[in-house]
């Protein structure tokens, strides 16, 4: 290219012109063509092609103290109907960490998007609380196998804390999963402080690895005790919910419209902030869920770069959060799914400055 430029001083100014146009052009078309054929990449991979690209700028960390990497970004599947091809698509583009769950009624679709490179994707299900008591809990994890057409469940957590039936009746199960070869690491979602401690104990030989929870830039309520627990004792925090219900629900309570603001100044989008907001912590991974190809690669591109100190300290200060407590847990718990439903209706009929209350 500098030939290129030498030669073009030496003409006419009119050529001289042409040429240096032609050679800016050049430069752009170079600088374009990495995103370009990345694009291309990702619509054309079929299921057998799929995997990490190498033009992926996924970062990954470590799965409490196992060792073992896994995409900061995963893809999430409760209430997903998307299909496999939106998931294939997460997973070519370096997301390939999967949570599902046997409640959630998407292992199948997670097993088929997997089919044929299972190798290659880290999968996370759960076993759901009514399933706590042993013999229960094996014939679980031998369905979610099937669903998922995989010998080995990479990360199998309990869903829900169970006080009805013994903690170790239940960590016993998954202790012997673990000696057949079934399971490879074990966690758990929704545990507190006290019960993560419990579960451990009753496990015994193995690690807990990792604490599935509610995170997001306004509801913080794990900051109090659960999540420093966890980055003590290497614990790796799965944030569910990191845009909340919905954005829309998080910039509700950005009066000052500060995402916005920061998604100027980063050239990314304001989602891509709130969960680079969440991944920001050490030990936390974040599994938003999309049901389309191109809101699963915008989540994806909420990695591979970080907010600022004074960014995150900017959010910090500017959107309301909240720390939810017991009433809110079992009001949350006890509330029929019908009626749950009415309340958000409900919720959306409010002017802004409310629903800032009740997010």
């Amino acid at each position: 290219m500098r030939h290129c430029a030498k030669s073009c001083a030496a003409l006419p100014t009119t050529v001289a012109s042409a040429c240096f146009s032609l050679t800016h052009r050049a430069l752009k078309a170079a600088t374009n063509i990495v995103p370009r054929l990345r694009r291309i990449e990702i619509a054309l991979a079929g299921p057998a092609q799929l995997g990490i690209s190498f033009l992926s700028t996924m970062r990954a960390k470590q799965l409490g103290r196992t060792g073992v990497s896994i995409p900061e970004i995963g893809l999430g599947t409760w209430n997903y109907h998307g299909g496999a091809n939106p998931l294939r698509k997460g997973i070519a583009a370096g997301a390939n960490f999967i949570d599902t769950a046997e409640s959630y009624g998407t292992e199948a679709v997670v097993g088929e998007a997997i089919r044929g490179i299972s190798e290659r994707v880290f999968i996370a299900t759960k076993v759901s609380p009514q399933n706590f008591h042993s013999s229960d809990f094996r014939k679980s994890v031998e369905a979610s196998l099937r669903n998922l057409g995989t010998e080995t469940i990479d990360l199998l957590q309990l869903h829900h804390p169970n006080p009805a039936i013994p903690i170790e009746e239940t960590m016993g199960a998954m202790s012997d999963l673990v000696d057949q070869g079934k399971i490879k690491f074990c966690g758990v979602s929704n545990f507190s402080v006290a019960q993560l401690q419990a579960a451990q104990k009753a496990l015994g030989k193995y690690p807990i690895v990792s604490n599935q929870l509610r995170y997001n830039v306004i509801d913080r309520t794990i900051e109090k005790d659960i999540l420093p627990y966890c980055e003590a004792n290497g614990i790796t925090v799965i944030a569910y919910s990191p845009l909340s219900k919905d954005l829309s629900r998080i910039t509700d309570c950005d009066p000052t419209g500060v995402i916005a603001e920061i998604a100027r100044a980063t050239g990314k989008t304001p989602a891509q902030v709130v969960i680079n907001w969440c991944i920001c912590q050490q030990n936390v991974v974040a599994i938003p869920k999309a049901n389309s190809a191109a809101h699963i690669l915008e989540n994806c591109g909420a990695s591979g770069w970080r907010l600022s100190n004074d960014q995150i300290a900017l959010m910090n200060s500017r959107i309301q959060s909240r720390h939810r407590n017991k009433f809110d847990a079992l009001a949350r718990k006890l509330m029929p799914p019908s009626l749950q439903k009415i309340a958000v209706r409900a919720r959306n009929l409010l002017p802004r400055r409310l629903r800032r209350l009740v997010s």
